[in-house]
Formats: structure tokens, C-alpha cells, sequence
């Protein structure tokens, strides 16, 4: 891309992704072009309502001195293809293609319209099939139609078994040498195992945005926490900073506790008060179960800990669990059922509650939420990551987007512990 707009190749570039990804490509912290991008670009994210969608890109100056790329999900682009046809993109990207899969869903269509018009075009993912080989066409359909033409009915006939009560029932597959080779013809593998630089597990971050209301709740609880430790730092019998930081971390307690969509008043009961991250974990935990994955979920709070399990019995996942209300005893025989059992393939751990175990069955951890120690972050990575660990893998963290989640993770990814960091910095958390 970079290469492309130097060469004077492109100008404008369109990236399309998940929800949740968006933010991964946009945060000056942590996004992709702050960390990546040696050259000179604009990089814009359309979130919010989508007449507001619409009023940023029209308003967008063009900037003939840098690359201008705008980012938005799946499920926006139908609703904004005018607008988008009209800023007319040089590349369009499908980040996680997978997405548009499906031949006849919206967002799919919308892409191989929108894909005609761009001169260069890319589809990002790691897993290009979830369901059948026939997963491929949609994909392709967007980025060279010439391959596999655009005629799905064409491509079943030619590389699927028909049958069932209609004959219209995939009951196997044929022609898979040829769809192989047709579609490496444009592509570029690299597998973790191939890719000799890359540290035994890498860091992604996945992004939810909360709910007006879970929102409002959360920004009356900061602006109260605000309030009283500033009327602490008044009160002249303090002779330390430290109960001036206790009291910080029991507000930053109560703030992620908000994120992650369950609080619980003193003497009341647990509350749900926001879907987003739940939603997401939710949306995480199918890929990666249909991609054939052992997971293993961390969780900072009980009540996080115990609608996890739920969702997983909902769905008849097999999984064992280690937190507080788990005895000593039993610990040992949890383990040993994720390590040896193929059909126990979520491993639900409450943070600290998990030290000391060894997890290597798994190649794949969601941090749901997080506790304020580092030693406890790293010491949970290093479960996964043992001298027995046969994959490369990945750890997943899911943030509620401009929230103490992300001040948290920006900390402990800096190998501190945010207990020490409140005791000089701490309206950097509220």
C-alpha cells in the first residue's frame, strides 16, 4: 500500500472490516498505520450513525501530499455504497474476508459492486474457508471474477456434489486440485510456522463500542471518581499517596466492571448493564471454534466468569473452569481434561486464580478483562506459552473502546503494574 502511493499508484484506499477490528487499524497507540506507516497518510475511521458516516467522508479534504484511507465495517457499507462509490478508492481491502462468504448476503453484494470500481483490490484473512471449499467464491468474486467467474450456480456444479431430497444439498466435493491451484494463483501464504520473525505468540486487539446507556453509566462513575479523589487529595490528614491510590484502584475496579457488562451494588444483585464485549467475545469464540480452536478465557470478575460458562452451555461446548469457587483439588482434574481431551475445548480461568498451570493445549487466549498486576498478565500468557508448546499462537484482548480498558492494556503491554502507575499519573486513568 505504502509502496503503491509512493509509487503515485494510488491516492485513496478503502479498508473494510468487522466491527471490531476497525479501531485495530485506526489507534494512534496501536493501530496498524501508527505502528507501521513510513510514509505520509490520513487515516480515518467512519464509526457512529451513518448519516454522521456519510457527513465525514463527504467533508474529507483531498490530500494530494498523503495517503488518504478511510475504514469502516461490513454491515455499514450497504447502507453508505453511494457515498462510497463517489469517493471513488483506488484499492479497496477486505480485512477478514471471510465476512462476505456469503454469495447473496448484502454486504457481500455490496462489495463485488463496490469492488469493480477500485483498480486494485485485497482480501485479508486466515481463515479464507470455514464452512466448505465453496466458501472461496464470494471472496474471489470481489477480487478477480475472472477466476472463478459470477455465476455461483457455475462454481457449485463444477466443484460440488449434489444430492439430497432436492438435489440441491452439497454432499461432497470434486474438482479441489483445480479450485486449489485457481486460487493460488493470486495468493500469498505465509503460515505462523513459515514466518521465522515472528515471537511464539503475537498480541491482537479486538474493539466493542458500549451502548448510549452503558456509556452514560460509565461516564457518571468516572466523573464521580473524579470528584472524590480530588476531594481526598484536599483532605490535609492524608500523609501518603497511598489511600489516595487504593482509592483510585477501587474506582478503576468499578469502571471495568461497567466495561465488561456486569456490576454488582454493595448487597445487591449482579446487574448486566451493557452487551458490547459480551457480544463480542460471543462473535470471537464462533470463528474460533469453527476454525477448530482451543481457546482458553481469562476474566478478571466472577460474574463475568459465570455468564461465560452459561454462553458456552447455551451452545454445548465442552469446557473446564478454574476460578475462585473451584476447590484445590479439583483443579488438577480440570486441567488434565483441556491438556488430554479434544472434545473440552474452552478452558474458562479467572486471572489469578490460574498461576501455575500449564494450558499448551491451546494455541489461542481471549483476555475478556483484565486485574491491575502485571506479573499476573505476563504470568497468564505464559501458560500458554511453555517449552511443550507446539503452535505458534495468538492472544486476544477485547477492549470497550476509549475506556479505562485501553489505558490498562497500554500499561501492562509496557510491563508495569497499573497500581504502581496511578500514584503519579492517575487522572491518566479517569
Amino acid at each position: 500500500m505504502g509502496r503503491a502511493f509512493l509509487n503515485g499508484l494510488i491516492k485513496k484506499v478503502l479498508i473494510v472490516a468487522p466491527s471490531s477490528v476497525v479501531p485495530a487499524w485506526t489507534k494512534d497507540d496501536f493501530g496498524e498505520f501508527a505502528v507501521h506507516a513510513n510514509f505520509p497518510y490520513e487515516v480515518k475511521a467512519l464509526e457512529g450513525p451513518i448519516e454522521k458516516r456519510i457527513k465525514a467522508l463527504e467533508e474529507w479534504p483531498q490530500n494530494q501530499t498523503a495517503l488518504q484511507v478511510t475504514v469502516t465495517n461490513y454491515e455499514a457499507t450497504w447502507r453508505m455504497e453511494e457515498v462510497l462509490k463517489k469517493w471513488s478508492p483506488d484499492m479497496i481491502i477486505c480485512d477478514e474476508s471471510q465476512r462476505i462468504k456469503t454469495p447473496n448476503a448484502r454486504q457481500s453484494k455490496t462489495m463485488h459492486r463496490l469492488g469493480r470500481l477500485a483498480k486494485y483490490r485485497l482480501i485479508l484473512t486466515g481463515t479464507p474457508v470455514t464452512q466448505g471449499p465453496l466458501d472461496f467464491y464470494s471472496q474471489y468474486k470481489f477480487l478477480d471474477p475472472s477466476i472463478f467467474g459470477t455465476s455461483f450456480v457455475n462454481f457449485r456444479s463444477r466443484y460440488a456434489l449434489l444430492g439430497g431430497p432436492n438435489g440441491k444439498m452439497v454432499v461432497g466435493y470434486r474438482n479441489l486440485n483445480e479450485l486449489v491451484e485457481k486460487a493460488h494463483r493470486v495468493a500469498f501464504r505465509v503460515s505462523k510456522e513459515e514466518a521465522l520473525d515472528l515471537p511464539p505468540f503475537t498480541d491482537q486487539i479486538l474493539f466493542c463500542e458500549l451502548e448510549p446507556k452503558a456509556r452514560r453509566l460509565y461516564e457518571q462513575m468516572r466523573k464521580e471518581s473524579v470528584a472524590e479523589i480530588l476531594r481526598l487529595m484536599e483532605d490535609e490528614t492524608l500523609e501518603n499517596n497511598k489511600v489516595i491510590a487504593q482509592n483510585v484502584l477501587t474506582r478503576l475496579l468499578r469502571l471495568s466492571q461497567i466495561t465488561g457488562g456486569f456490576v454488582a451494588p454493595e448487597g445487591g444483585n449482579v446487574e448486566q448493564v451493557s452487551w458490547a464485549k459480551f457480544d463480542l467475545l460471543r462473535e470471537t469464540v464462533d470463528g474460533l471454534l469453527e476454525a477448530g480452536k482451543k481457546i482458553v478465557i481469562f476474566a478478571n470478575f466472577v460474574p463475568e466468569i459465570k455468564a461465560i460458562c452459561t454462553f458456552l452451555e447455551n451452545i454445548s461446548v465442552k469446557y473446564s473452569i478454574i476460578y475462585g469457587g473451584i476447590p484445590q483439588n479439583q483443579r488438577g482434574e480440570m486441567v488434565t481434561r483441556f491438556q488430554q481431551d479434544p472434545e473440552v475445548t474452552v478452558f474458562v480461568c479467572q486471572i489469578r486464580a490460574g498461576l501455575g498451570i500449564t494450558l499448551t493445549a491451546a494455541h489461542m487466549s481471549i483476555f475478556y478483562s483484565f486485574n491491575y498486576s502485571f506479573a499476573d498478565y505476563d504470568q497468564c500468557k505464559a501458560r500458554l506459552d511453555r517449552i511443550s508448546q507446539k503452535f505458534p499462537g495468538t492472544h486476544i484482548h477485547l477492549i470497550a473502546e476509549n475506556t479505562i480498558d485501553e489505558k490498562i492494556l497500554k500499561v501492562l503491554r509496557g510491563k508495569k503494574s497499573v497500581a504502581d502507575a496511578v500514584v503519579d499519573h492517575w487522572r491518566e486513568f479517569l
